[in-house]
């Protein structure tokens, strides 16, 4: 079904799924207690409202949406005057269910039976009128209200600041790999092995090849002209003066090309007499992997992206013929074809184009004995590359010199690392040059961010006492997803009360928080939530 035509609300299949649920839930209660009542939404809806809950969940998010001047205030029928958040719904918090849940804690069958039976409320002799005369109060306006547990002021305030203490517990997918038995028959009986099966994909489907081009391009010499840069100047002259410039200043491009020494002020001449000097942009030459794949010729190829420059030619021509439209331009290329060669009747269906920058070989070539194929130094030459089809997790690693390094680790190199029975977080990843593990993020996971306008720091608090679950609560995240950018990483965190995961820019920082570099994860504490919603020490698999 296409995202257009799903329906917004309740199909009847959900209402009979649902039904169907709350009986099957009703059945497995009734073995464990001598009584289930049920209740329905509007009892609890009419609860909530004459115990003056109803404003409780936007109260708890007041101010967090004022400080952003996401509130307003307004004035009702009776000339009150009402406080709200703009857009927000209490099914954005996940709070709402542990409200819903206080209510019916308190809702006596005696409730139920009154609200079921209203037009009985008239019969002085019987039970419905003395259920209104016991459970029910008028209020100052005469409306009758059913009697809170306890006086409505103390009522609020215990029932808020039960709420504020509650925290989000969302299971990680730890599983990397599970143990299964497989049977099979044998003579003689039956043979059992243990075997180990990922729970994931481990790769994409696509099979790509591989190759290499040369790419060229003109780039300022700057602060960033490194010398790895540098030492792909393809004019010899200058790729050995940037250098020598370079060696000058210990290898800081910084120092060698910035302030004082940018090539405008401190140019680099290439001889005696200052006929010549390096230009402030020069050529770099150098050759990058890819991994093409044939794919056949239809409306959606991206010509582009064709690696012939003379096919895309021709495509392009083809594609000018019908007035830019795909759709008639490659589409029934059987009886109208497009010709390579028309003297010759050589027609193009497929073309190569360019993949994935990034991928690992799954076989090793061998000739037609099945032997395997190598090159001059006689290593193998791998064949059927692929693309690693997610990332299982990211390790944080403090490095020698004191900067916040990560990286990423594929589904498929942490299925490898359990197979062969060794840890799947690596917490000794280049320990010899002095680097120190922090710890591994991968998606649900749950950090505690420090809080500088507040004051709040997680090193100096005891996280697991649960008089702090309050302020912990406000600054608690888990780890919503994680992208590749051009400049590096993206790592999205949703603080864990949040119900939607809309990227609001409004509300970035509060209800969920982008970081781009790993230098801003600095200070950040992982923990974890249990079913109880209490603070547990993390755990490393």
């Amino acid at each position: 079904m296409r995202e257009a035509d799903i329906p917004e609300g309740f199909i009847d299949r959900d209402l009979r799924n649902s039904q169907y649920i709350a009986k099957k839930a009703r059945e497995i209660l009734e073995d464990m207690v001598p009584q289930v009542i049920p209740t329905i939404g509007s009892i609890t809806d009419r609860l909530r409202e004459d115990w003056q809950l109803v404003d409780v969940m936007q109260e708890l998010n007041w101010d967090k949406y004022e400080r952003l001047g996401l509130t307003e205030t307004y004035q009702d029928k009776d000339g009150r005057i009402i406080r709200r958040i703009k857009d927000w719904t209490k099914r954005n918090d996940h709070r709402h269910h542990a409200m819903d849940a206080l209510t019916i804690a308190f809702t006596q069958p005696a409730f139920i039976q009154y609200l079921n039976n209203l037009n009985a409320r008239s019969d002085r002799s019987g039970s419905i009128y003395g259920i209104e005369q016991r459970c029910l109060y008028r209020d100052g306006r005469g409306k009758l209200r059913f009697r809170p547990p306890m006086p409505l002021d103390q009522f609020r305030a215990e029932a808020r600041r039960q709420l504020e203490d509650i925290l989000i517990s969302i299971k990680a997918k730890n599983k990397v790999m599970t143990q299964n038995i497989n049977k099979s028959k044998v003579k003689g009986g039956t043979r059992k092995i243990i075997q180990l099966t990922p729970r994931g994909q481990l790769h994409n489907e696509t099979i790509y090849g591989h190759t290499r081009h040369r790419i060229s391009e003109l780039v300022k010499v700057d602060g960033k002209m490194t010398p790895e840069r540098a030492s792909l100047i393809a004019k010899k002259a200058y790729r050995e003066a940037v250098l020598a410039r370079l060696a000058q200043f210990d290898n800081d491009p910084k120092k060698a090309f910035t302030g004082k020494n940018s090539l405008e002020k401190n140019p680099i001449w290439l001889n005696e007499q200052h006929a010549e000097l390096v230009p402030p942009q020069v050529k770099l030459v150098y050759f990058e992997d890819y991994y093409p794949i044939r794919k056949p010729i239809s409306p959606d190829l991206k010509i582009d992206k064709v690696i012939d420059a003379g096919i895309r030619r021709i495509l392009l021509a083809r594609l000018e013929e019908f007035k830019g439209d795909p759709k008639k331009a490659f589409s029934n290329l059987d009886e109208y074809p497009i010709y390579l060669n028309k003297e010759k009747g050589i027609t193009i269906k497929s073309v190569r184009i360019r993949g994935v920058l990034s991928a690992i070989p799954l076989h090793e070539a061998k000739d037609h004995f099945g032997h395997p194929i190598t090159d001059g130094e006689g290593q193998k030459r791998p064949v059927d590359y692929v693309q690693t089809a997610s990332t299982h997790h990211i390790a944080v690693y403090l490095d020698a010199t004191g900067n916040l390094q990560d990286v990423a680790v594929s589904f498929l190199e942490a299925t490898t690392r359990k197979a062969l029975g060794i840890p799947v977080v690596d917490t000794e990843y280049h320990a010899a040059e002095g680097w120190h593990f922090l710890f591994s993020m991968k998606q649900n996971e749950y950090f505690i961010f420090p809080d500088i306008e507040h004051g709040f720091d997680p090193k100096s608090i005891d996280l697991f006492d649960p008089k702090n679950k309050a302020e912990i609560s406000k600054r608690l995240y888990r780890v919503q997803k994680m992208s590749k950018t051009d400049s590096g990483r993206d790592y999205y965190f949703r603080h864990h009360l949040e119900t939607t995961v809309d990227d609001n820019k409004e509300l970035m920082g509060t209800t969920f928080k982008r970081i781009r570099t790993v230098d801003s994860l600095e200070g950040i504490i992982k923990v974890r939530v249990n079913h109880l919603g209490d603070i547990l020490p993390a755990k490393e698999c």
